[in-house]
């Protein structure tokens, strides 16, 4: 079949790019700002040292629950700093991330984790939305019961709502993020290796999972974001999407970081 390839055998690792380019001179300087749902829970600040260190244990993590490269990861997450920290973790290993919006249902879910063979999951106990509690949790469950493929499920502790874990499963996120090392090799990958699959929304059929390679996809989202958006240094920029989204994916995560 005819396919136009980009750059093939160029090596690169979009984290670097996103995150350790920047260490040398711009460490100590905001990389990413939480603002949550609630205005009376206080902001998150990370700047990119400490968004080295958080992907860095994320990623460690990830190696250490058997994830390589190319295999596929599916987040089912609210729109929280573990999202960021997820994605580019997948990135810095080679796995493939499929982001599924946290709005989704379980019938929606299992579809796309079974359309890409997942073999995890990370999700949370809950989400806030609104004046609303989402049980995340239970929603997977629920889709899980239709995906045999995932082997194991990361929980991230958001809401603090009773969830049912599942034993040889399901594991909370944080204490192996505690005992994780704070440094991460990035995984040489080459320019038309996969980064991402997105699902689109399915209202016209059955979802399409869209596979985005790692160098062209790079070039575009830092090209676009540079030139679309004129940020300045020291500028706060915000895009109302969710991580769920292309625009999210590129516009909340990779173009602003590449920049």
């Amino acid at each position: 079949e005819a396919k136009i390839k980009w750059f093939k055998n160029a090596k690169l690792n979009i984290t670097k790019n996103c995150i350790d380019r920047h260490l040398a001179n711009k460490g100590d300087k905001t990389a990413i700002i939480f603002e949550p749902n609630n205005p009376d829970e206080p902001n998150r600040y990370y700047n990119y040292s400490q968004l080295y260190t958080e992907v860095s244990k994320m990623a460690n993590v990830l190696r250490e629950q058997g994830i390589g490269k190319g295999d596929r990861v599916c987040i089912y997450l609210p729109m929280i700093p573990e999202l960021a920290f997820s994605v580019l973790a997948c990135a810095r290993i080679g796995a493939i991330h499929s982001v599924v919006f946290g709005g989704f249902s379980a019938n929606a879910l299992s579809t796309r984790i079974n359309d890409c063979s997942c073999k995890m999951v990370i999700t949370a106990d809950g989400g806030f939305r609104a004046n609303k509690t989402i049980d995340l949790k239970k929603i997977c469950d629920d889709a899980l019961n239709t995906a045999p493929c995932v082997e194991k499920v990361l929980v991230v502790k958001r809401t603090n709502q009773e969830i049912n874990m599942r034993e040889g499963r399901d594991l909370w996120l944080q204490p192996l993020i505690d005992n994780a090392e704070p440094t991460s090799m990035a995984e040489v990958m080459d320019a038309e290796d996969p980064l991402f699959i997105l699902y689109t929304s399915g209202s016209t059929g059955k979802p399409k999972g869209m596979l985005h390679t790692t160098a062209g996809y790079m070039v575009y989202t830092a090209y676009t974001f540079k030139n679309i958006f004129n940020y300045e240094n020291d500028d706060v920029y915000w895009c109302t999407a969710d991580i769920g989204w292309i625009t999210g994916h590129s516009y909340i995560i990779y173009g602003p970081l590449l920049n």
